[in-house]
């Protein structure tokens, strides 16, 4: 008689996070990557003041031609460069975070600053670009006539708001609060 012997293979635990895609990137590339994920962090957060300060001057300025003149200049530099810095820094911070010991989900602080930055991208895309843009039409439109262009006061929202959001992203970047997530709990090993 022949007797046959099977081999179990333990089952595969899912629930831990153990198993993590990470990208390899050798040190230069690495700190090739977090140079220009820093950079463009603080390049949003530059353009996030120049908007401010066009959109205080298109409100309080006295004279017409300078008001309409920063209303007009809202459009083209408020838009996609925004979402373009926006992106690089999405992109950055993705292959970062698959790139190195803290992840994508793995921390708190790491989520968050995702998050922020996912919502704000579509907040310029969505939000913040159609009323730019019909300001600006509006600001050529008084150049043209020699008007004061209608501005809300609205519009000092988006960048006092975005300002904030990236300052707290580069804070959590410098201080990595809070622990790790948790991926439900940990399952007890049968002995």
């Amino acid at each position: 008689m022949t007797t046959t012997t099977r081999t179990t293979i333990p089952p595969v635990r899912s629930g831990h996070a153990e198993r993590v895609i990470r990208l390899r990137l050798s040190t230069r590339a690495r700190k090739l990557v977090l140079l220009v994920h820093i950079a463009s962090a603080g390049a949003w957060l530059g353009l996030d003041l120049v908007l401010g300060i066009l959109v205080v001057t298109a409100l309080a300025s006295t004279d017409a031609t300078g008001a309409a003149a920063a209303a007009a200049s809202l459009a083209p530099f408020a838009t996609w460069p925004l979402a373009a810095v926006g992106l690089v820094t999405l992109a950055s911070g993705l292959l970062l975070g698959l790139a190195t010991k803290y992840g994508l989900v793995r921390y708190w602080w790491v989520l968050v600053k995702l998050v922020i930055n996912v919502v704000l991208v579509v907040l310029v895309v969505i939000v913040l670009s159609p009323g730019v843009i019909a300001l600006g039409d509006a600001g050529r439109a008084a150049l043209v006539e020699g008007e004061t262009p209608a501005v809300t006061a609205n519009l000092l929202f988006p960048p006092i708001v975005s300002s904030t959001a990236v300052i707290v992203a580069m804070t959590l970047s410098v201080f990595k609060p809070w622990r790790r997530v948790h991926r439900g709990r940990r399952e007890h090993r049968s002995p």
